[in-house]
């Protein structure tokens, strides 16, 4: 081999090493970003949390969609803010609103600026019986688990990573005294009406939304890494597939 041959062959190595390094220092950066969204929430700083995302960003939520900035803020600051804390940028004394980011698997796209990741979130949230309000339902005493997934995709915007779309979809909620075995359906209802009819309200409804007791699998952003395939679950359903397996029980 020629000089010239191994110069360009260490030169090669080297930046397959610098595509290796930036790959995984962005795979830092990105997980960084989410636990960074987990904090912030936790504390309801809602400002700082729609400061996060891109300015053509979105958020996938409870079967409603807000899009653009103006429609982050209104769900964060004009949407939670004035619910949860009062209209306050921080936390209150007898909220608790826990965010854990958990099982994060991220993914940088090829193109090194757009990025994705699953993660999942078990929430623990409640109100202390010292600080609720009478007058306001949403702010009465109460106490829950909530589980959920996130599937998002996030964008490098001069040089700094954003989240670009949150799709947060919870899967089960329980109440911390009766279990999730006692969930009723729907337990958090999901928004029916859009804005600007609904002021704080999505700019539009995602039709195939589910919560526990219903329980179907989000969909992942990557192919299964052993395989190279699509991960895909058979699907049972309401009564047809109780009946179904009640069928296969006795026949077995």
């Amino acid at each position: 081999m020629s000089d010239t041959d191994r110069i360009a062959r260490l030169e090669q190595s080297v930046a397959d090493l610098g595509t290796r390094l930036q790959r995984r220092e962005d795979e830092l950066d990105v997980r960084k970003l989410q636990h960074l969204y987990g904090y912030l929430i936790d504390k309801c700083l809602y400002n700082e949390t729609a400061d996060l995302f891109t300015e053509d960003g979105e958020v996938r939520f409870f079967g409603g969609v807000w899009r653009g900035q103006a429609g982050i803020r209104r769900l964060y600051v004009e949407r939670f803010q004035a619910r949860f804390t009062h209209g306050t940028n921080g936390p209150i004394d007898g909220f608790l609103l826990d965010h854990p980011q958990l099982q994060d698997i991220v993914d940088i796209d090829a193109d090194g600026v757009t990025a994705y990741a699953r993660a999942r979130s078990m929430m623990q949230a409640g109100r202390h019986k010292d600080y609720t309000d009478p007058s306001n339902p949403m702010l009465g005493t109460r106490q829950w688990w909530e589980g959920g997934i996130y599937e998002n995709t996030y964008k490098k915007v001069d040089g700094i990573w954003r989240i670009q779309t949150l799709n947060y979809m919870p899967q089960w909620h329980a109440d911390f005294d009766q279990g999730w075995a006692n969930t009723p359906a729907e337990y958090v209802p999901f928004p029916k009406i859009t804005y600007p009819e609904d002021p704080t309200g999505p700019d539009a409804l995602i039709e195939d939304h589910w919560l526990w007791p219903t329980h179907k699998m989000v969909p992942f952003h990557m192919v299964h890494p052993v395989t190279g395939k699509e991960i895909v679950a058979e699907r049972w359903q309401g009564d047809i597939d109780r009946e179904r397996a009640a069928r296969e029980a006795v026949s077995a």
